[in-house]
């Protein structure tokens, strides 16, 4: 068991190990090269919809000589174990143990990496080992940052040979990153760090520190004094404000509840906001186009020929609007997941028959 109580586990590692798109083949890869007897506990984040199901630690269990599983919250660590977030739920480190947070998302993922290596970094300092695998975006930076800041050890897989190189990217860009190498080396360096070394104790866990600012600024503007401004951003996830959060260089946002955005994923979450608002417009001009077709056959039924000509002007504009829209969001690149519907102009009515003033 790793516990900050044993006298024999001050050669244990923390291997901590966060991926993203193309993880699976990569951590099965990365297995399959660790040996039976590595002198380390492995923790590892996979982002996975939180509807879903995992079987990876079954697929990890069966490509190398390391057990895998979905710890139980409280589960005691054990080295040469492989401990793998279950879908929905962050992964943290206790000294000693592991726990299951179903806490706010961060980055848009729950599990995400950053928590697990946060909680790690505070939890054994010296002690942890940081990897940065395959994936989109940049969830796992600021984590590795902190990994460093308390004496750890950083490795990052050579975006070269990543599936996805943003995680990796981003990591080598914002961190003193200690090892840039292909999967397979990456199994020698963490054989070799993790064994037959000596390393700090465990320390008692820390409370978060972005969650100390945080709430420290709130309890300043509850007693009515000068505080950090918030900055101009809303959470994506509760619509609250976020604070600016710069720490190593890195910059983040947090809202006080705890969801937290680097900036490439607050971008990202922005974007998606865009999309998700010129649909709903999209879909508002549509219906309006339709209701007033209905209305100008209604009104041609009772010989409304004025009124009809003025709901079929009214369907043609939100028509030309609704295809603008279209329009710009295909200029932005935004893969459109349906065809649109038929949206040509309407022809006015013929007025063979006598006009008729509508009362």
């Amino acid at each position: 068991m790793l516990g900050n109580d044993s006298s024999q586990d001050d050669h244990f590692s923390i291997i901590v190990i966060g991926a993203s798109a193309g993880g699976v083949e990569t951590l099965t890869q990365l297995v399959k090269l660790l040996p039976r007897e590595l002198d380390a506990a492995v923790l590892v984040v996979l982002h996975f919809p939180s509807y879903g199901t995992s079987v990876l630690p079954s697929i990890l269990s069966r490509a190398g000589t390391l057990p895998a599983k979905h710890p139980e919250d409280g589960e005691a660590l054990r080295s040469g174990h492989i401990y793998v977030a279950p879908p929905d739920y962050h992964l943290v480190v206790e000294p000693g143990r592991v726990r299951l947070s179903h806490g706010p998302r961060e980055n848009g993922h729950r599990p995400a990496i950053d928590p697990l290596f946060r909680s790690a970094a505070m939890a054994y300092q010296r002690r942890v080992i940081g990897v940065i695998l395959t994936g989109m975006l940049d969830d796992g930076t600021a984590g590795l940052a902190m990994v460093k800041q308390k004496g750890g050890i950083a490795i990052a897989q050579d975006p070269e040979e990543a599936l996805f190189n943003g995680m990796p990217t981003s990591a080598i860009a914002n961190v003193a990153i200690d090892y840039v190498l292909p999967i397979a080396e990456i199994a020698s360096v963490l054989v070799k760090r993790s064994n037959h070394q000596t390393f700090n104790r465990a320390i008692d866990n820390k409370r978060d520190p972005d969650v100390e600012i945080i709430q420290q600024d709130k309890a300043l503007a509850e007693q009515g004094k000068p505080q950090k401004e918030p900055s101009i951003f809303t959470c994506p996830d509760c619509g609250g404000v976020m604070w600016e959060l710069n720490h190593d260089g890195i910059l983040r946002y947090r809202c006080h509840v705890g969801h937290v955005y680097s900036t490439d994923s607050l971008a990202a979450e922005q974007s998606d906001a865009v999309e998700g608002a010129l649909w709903t417009a999209i879909r508002s001009l549509e219906e309006r186009a339709s209701l007033a077709r209905r209305l100008a056959h209604q009104a041609q039924m009772n010989d409304r020929t004025l009124s009809a000509k003025q709901f079929i002007e009214k369907a043609n504009d939100a028509a030309k609007h609704a295809q603008l829209i279209r329009q710009i969001i295909a200029v932005d690149q935004i893969v459109i997941a349906f065809e649109p519907d038929a949206l040509e102009l309407i022809a006015s009515p013929q007025t063979t028959k006598s006009s008729k003033i509508d009362e």
